[in-house]
């Protein structure tokens, strides 16, 4: 299996898939090769692996972006190291439901904000809401990506799409400035250890803790955090296409679906002819 996990790690990034990218699709595919083990990839009929995303659905109760995700790890293995693509027919993708995005409103945020004690799980938490990053592209940037002078940062390479930018808080930054003269990171911009990225999971007890001392008894978690950093702009009048471009998504409706969680409303919206003298 390792000489098989090497080669697709080295397809991907031959490929130009980014670190978050790779980590991601190897997980899912070395579980892939687990469930199998007794097979080589390409002997697995088609059917079986069809049977093992409805494994993942009916019996292990995943979720849709995890069954995404196990299905392009996949592909990627049969397309492009195989070439032997999978037809859609044996691995299609799980209809999204069209949910409203759970969000905090502001008083909620600011009630968890205050109530998280830590320096270096502030600047973390922060920086989620402040800047609408995931919790991936939080534990993946680097000192060099803060840049203070244009007061933004630069997000590389994030869910496989083009490099972007996006805002640079000027609190988050005094709170950056406090926590780099005390932990001093080496590589990456949040470190358990020098060089060791912080636990993801870690941040998220540490944001349960918060939100449990804040009294806040809604649903909470960090990516709500982020929903509610776009819903927040929406409803201060933010152009949509600039949160488009702030949260990474290729697709215009992807950013839409913030409307529906929005407060704003047609009775808010004043008809261009109520402003003319006429």
């Amino acid at each position: 299996m390792n000489d098989i996990i090497q080669n697709y790690t080295r397809a991907m990034k031959l490929y130009g898939y980014n670190d978050i990218t790779i980590k991601t699709y190897r997980h899912h595919f070395q579980r892939f090769l687990k469930f199998f083990e007794n097979s080589k990839p390409e002997e697995i009929p088609l059917d079986d692996t069809r049977q093992y995303i409805l494994h993942l659905v009916e019996q292990r109760k995943l979720s849709e972006t995890v069954q995404n995700h196990t299905i392009s790890a996949i592909k990627f293995y049969f397309n492009h190291i195989l070439n032997n693509p999978i037809d859609d027919f044996y691995l299609p993708r799980p209809r999204r439901a069209k949910t409203i995005p759970k969000i905090l409103n502001e008083e909620e945020v600011s009630k968890i904000l205050k109530s998280i004690d830590d320096l270096r799980n502030k600047c973390m938490i922060y920086l989620i809401y402040s800047a609408g990053l995931s919790l991936s592209e939080l534990t993946y940037l680097r000192v060099k990506n803060i840049d203070s002078k244009n007061m933004k940062i630069f997000i590389s390479s994030a869910k496989g799409d083009k490099d972007r930018f996006v805002i640079l808080s000027e609190k988050v930054l005094k709170l950056l400035r406090d926590y780099y003269k005390i932990y001093k990171p080496k590589e990456w911009l949040f470190e358990s250890k020098p060089g060791i990225q912080y636990s993801k999971r870690n941040l998220q007890k540490s944001f349960q803790v918060a939100v449990k001392k804040s009294g806040i008894t809604k649903p909470a978690t960090l990516s709500i955090l982020k929903n509610s950093f776009a819903v927040h702009l929406l409803e201060k009048g933010v152009d949509v296409r600039y949160i488009q471009q702030m949260m990474g998504h290729k697709h215009s409706k992807t950013t839409m679906k913030y409307l529906r969680a929005s407060k704003r409303d047609l009775s808010v919206i004043k008809s261009p002819l109520d402003n003319l003298d006429v």
